[in-house]
């Protein structure tokens, strides 16, 4: 009887977790995305303008349009409120240590898909920083790996659908979840089940709370990009949109360079870290042209030096052959005009 009253207490806040969870992930990465492509450098066009994207699929506009309204004000009187209560109360150092942990358990699901999309450089990379950050980084509270050049990569079953053919999908805003594809769609309860490590923390309420925990610090992160989102749609839904559709297209674009042979990985080709980098093929394709370009260089050099060398012997012939005058010591005749 006890266990029943127990099970039942806690069922109502698992609901309100799993609610916060999906509404959540239909608010990070398209705000994220916003950021990112608000800020892009030296003059870019800004792709997530509220201008409708050529060949956007949307054919569930009318349904997608009262989901998200629902979805936003859902975010705006609950979640939002508490991710700022949140910020205000936790120190900037745990703040910012707990978003590492939560960050490290993320590295299981990439490192899976990872394997699933054959790129085995990133997922030796991922690997090294889950070891690195969960033993040296102190179960990952301190980001250990990015201090040694293994930087952070994001993976998920979607782009793994999307490396091996289903790139183009159906836009479709879920109720909690908010702005996705059926792609996508269908990523959430792979990567939750199938590869993280929450279905095998126990208890149950140990797991939610967890979970939640999680929750509230991604959105808490994502408030300081709140005012670009804000200030910068005219028709919200279409901003959201945009902004969603673009940031995956450029991550499904990413994982199609990111094969066996590293071809993007910053370890292996470049000096700037940070840096985007062209694919091996044409990396070495490159270095090819360069070094035909160095040896015609050198080549032309020579053959300057040479000519110089020419010219010089024969002006040095040519004055050894000119006759010399001989000059008189008797002093010149004065004119006339110079006594005045």
């Amino acid at each position: 009887m006890n266990n029943k009253q127990q099970k039942g207490a806690v069922l109502p806040a698992y609901i309100v977790t799993f609610m916060l969870s999906v509404l959540l992930s239909g608010i990070t990465n398209p705000v994220a995305a916003a950021t990112t492509s608000s800020s892009q450098k030296n003059g870019a066009q800004d792709t997530t303008s509220s201008a409708p994207i050529a060949g956007t699929q949307d054919p569930l506009e009318k349904y997608n349009r009262v989901i998200f309204e629902f979805n936003d004000t859902i975010d705006v009187y609950f979640l939002k409120p508490i991710a700022t209560l949140y910020n205000k109360i936790m120190p900037s150092v745990l703040n910012k240590g707990i978003h590492n942990m939560f960050s490290n358990i993320g590295e299981l699901p990439t490192i899976a898909n990872d394997a699933l999309q054959f790129n085995f450089y990133q997922m030796a990379n991922d690997m090294w920083r889950l070891g690195i950050n969960t033993t040296v980084g102190i179960g990952g509270f301190f980001d250990v790996a990015t201090q040694m050049d293994l930087k952070p990569y994001t993976n998920d079953f979607g782009l793994t659908m999307a490396k091996w053919g289903w790139k183009d999908s159906t836009y479709v805003v879920w109720p909690f979840f908010g702005p996705s594809t059926i792609r996508d769609g269908i990523e959430i309860p792979v990567d939750y089940f199938a590869f993280s490590i929450y279905p095998y923390i126990n208890p149950e309420s140990t797991r939610y709370e967890i979970y939640g925990w999680g929750i509230l610090d991604r959105r808490a992160q994502l408030l300081q990009f709140q005012s670009v989102f804000e200030e910068a749609a005219v028709d919200r839904y279409v901003f959201m949109r945009n902004a969603y559709l673009q940031r995956r297209a450029s991550l499904i674009e990413d994982t199609h360079h990111r094969d066996y042979h590293g071809q993007n990985a910053e370890c292996l080709v470049g000096d700037q870290p940070g840096a985007v980098l062209e694919p091996l093929d044409k990396v070495e394709k490159s270095t090819e042209e360069k070094s035909t370009t160095e040896a015609n260089k050198d080549a032309d050099s020579k053959q300057k030096t040479d000519q110089n060398k020419t010219v010089a012997a024969s002006q040095d012939k040519a004055q050894e052959q000119k006759p010399v005058v001989a000059r008189s010591s008797a002093p010149m005749p004065v004119s006339a005009a110079d006594n005045y």
